[in-house]
């Protein structure tokens, strides 16, 4: 099905090409309707096969080659920033679970911190990691980006987290105060395995959310080498080469994708001796 929705993207792009204003239009007096001129809307043929040519001209390194390392650096850092973002969302659901004022005094901030722009939020991040140093330690500017990905990572894995460690049935509470059960015993054996559920969907979102502050980071703060980079730099030259800004687009939400699939295969891992549920 994943195949058959590209497919049907893929169609109906072509078909708007094919049918829409290439000057774009508008509806009800307010300018919605795209362009769909060469410059504005690439071929998809043309977008895939700017994958095989050169990467500027004279070089003999294919662009394929160059988007395939921008992602694998943008994917190392957000690999980081998603362990940064789902241990801290994970602590902060445990906190939340175990102490109901915290719950109610830390859970609003959770929700106002999603509003703040990331466009913003990343030059300051990088000015405050280039003046910290520990020891012999510098703090290397890809990990100002690896936080902003952890910005984004980690309040879908808290508000999952949570709602699956406070969802457990009273029975089972009851089961296991019974045994005279400490808490970290009962958050171990039931709470965190009631949350699996809710916690997988939640990872994945943070693995793309990841991606998604790792690319807005690298484009804000200049960070040379990963996919975001490469989308400022081939968007200079949209006008001449507007297929070749896709590639790096397509890089990116590949990387997203890879992401969002890890998580996917890492629960089908972890999960594989679960009982298999019978129909009735």
């Amino acid at each position: 099905m994943f195949v058959v929705a590209l497919l049907l993207v893929a169609v109906m792009w072509e078909a708007y090409k094919a049918l829409g204003p290439a000057d774009g239009g508008s509806v009800l007096g307010s300018r919605i309707l795209p362009r769909t001129n060469d410059n504005a809307m690439p071929h998809v043929w043309d977008m895939l096969s700017r994958y095989g040519r050169p990467a500027t001209r004279g070089s003999d390194q294919e662009i394929w080659r160059v988007v395939l390392a921008g992602v694998w650096f943008s994917f190392r850092i957000a690999l980081v920033g998603f362990a940064l973002g789902a241990s801290l969302g994970l602590s902060l659901a445990v906190i939340m679970s175990r102490f109901k004022v915290a719950e109610r005094g830390l859970l609003p901030y959770l929700v106002i911190s999603q509003t703040v722009p990331l466009i913003a939020l990343a030059p300051l991040v990088a000015s405050w990691g280039g003046k910290l140093q520990f020891g012999g330690f510098v703090w290397p500017r890809w990990m100002s980006v690896a936080v902003l990905g952890a910005f984004l990572a980690f309040f879908p894995v808290a508000v999952g987290a949570l709602k699956g460690l406070t969802t457990v049935p009273s029975a089972s509470l009851e089961l296991m105060e019974s045994y005279a059960a400490p808490w970290h015993q009962t958050l171990v054996k039931l709470r965190f395995p009631n949350a699996v559920p809710y916690l997988v969907p939640a990872l994945k979102l943070a693995a793309s959310a990841s991606v998604i502050g790792v690319v807005v980071a690298e484009i804000s703060i200049g960070l040379r080498g990963g996919v975001g980079r490469l989308i400022i730099e081939y968007a200079r030259e949209a006008t001449a080469d507007p297929a070749k800004v896709f590639t790096a687009v397509f890089g990116a939400a590949a990387l997203g994708l890879a992401m969002a699939g890890l998580v996917a295969c890492i629960d089908l891992f972890l999960m594989r001796n679960r009982p298999k549920e019978v129909p009735a």
